[in-house]
């Protein structure tokens, strides 16, 4: 394996490539056929003005973060359907590099609003969705896609909730250690919590046993009292006109979304 600063982030193009992020699902979902994307279907998403990036140890494809065109409400934006890496290159910040790789190319081509689902009870991706990135969640989806065949699911509803990431906005400029005015900042990247400003007007923890909740038949019944009871709690907070703007990881893994209301957007 290469040092993470080797590891370089690039279009993907070649069609064993595009094979290659079949495979990669398989090795961090576990999928059956019936959920995997085809092939065919990242080669589309990158014909039409999606996006299909990948990360590179050498040449061999070890990550990737795939996104379709959308249009909603008058914009044009992207949606980022699926990122992946390899578990031997997991906690090396691939995620984040392909993350702020798609924000670079979609600037390019002047689109401001890229959105993606992700599971609340997974504690790592909340944390860099929200915290590390920027983004901010006020919509939930219950049950979206329906049974997973992932063993990642743990047979619980897919639940998700839909994050908003402005790519231009101050909110994520400063989580990112940019300027407002468009000069990257001379310090460290924030990498906690989301200095906007913001109040904070409610929290919902998320403890990280829940992962051994789903593992566990005998005590998947706890993962899913949880799951909706904070579905429940996001549901009214959304109503209310309130959004996710921050969250809290503890030392001891425990997860905590911040809610307040978003301004500015």
């Amino acid at each position: 394996m290469s040092e993470p600063k080797q590891i370089r982030i690039a279009p993907v193009t070649k069609l064993a490539d595009f094979e290659q992020c079949v495979e990669i699902q398989l090795a961090v979902w576990g999928y059956s056929d019936g959920d995997l994307i085809p092939k065919r279907v990242f080669i589309v998403a990158e014909r039409i003005g999606g996006q299909v990036l990948g990360a590179y140890d050498r040449n061999i494809l070890v990550g990737f973060a795939m996104a379709f065109p959308g249009y909603r409400d008058g914009r044009s934006y992207l949606h980022s359907h699926m990122l992946a890496v390899l578990p031997p290159y997991r906690n090396l910040g691939l995620g984040r590099r392909l993350k702020l790789a798609q924000r670079d190319d979609a600037l390019a081509r002047g689109i401001e609003l890229m959105e993606w689902t992700f599971d609340p009870l997974e504690i790592k991706n909340a944390h860099l969705n929200i915290a590390r990135l920027g983004a901010i969640a006020r919509r939930y989806l219950r049950n979206i896609y329906g049974p997973s065949t992932s063993p990642l699911q743990g047979g619980l509803p897919t639940d998700r909730l839909i994050v908003e990431w402005w790519l231009r906005s101050d909110r994520v400029r400063r989580i990112l250690g940019e300027e407002t005015g468009g000069e990257k900042s001379k310090g460290e990247e924030t990498t906690e919590k989301v200095l906007t400003g913001d109040e904070v007007m409610e929290r919902i923890d998320v403890p990280c046993i829940i992962h051994d909740w789903k593992g566990d038949p005998e005590r998947r019944s706890l993962a899913e009292s949880l799951q909706t009871r904070n579905r429940l709690i996001l549901e009214s907070a959304f109503a209310r006109g309130l959004a996710i703007i921050g969250y809290e990881r503890c030392a001891n893994g425990d997860g905590f979304f911040l809610l307040g209301r978003a301004s500015g957007l």
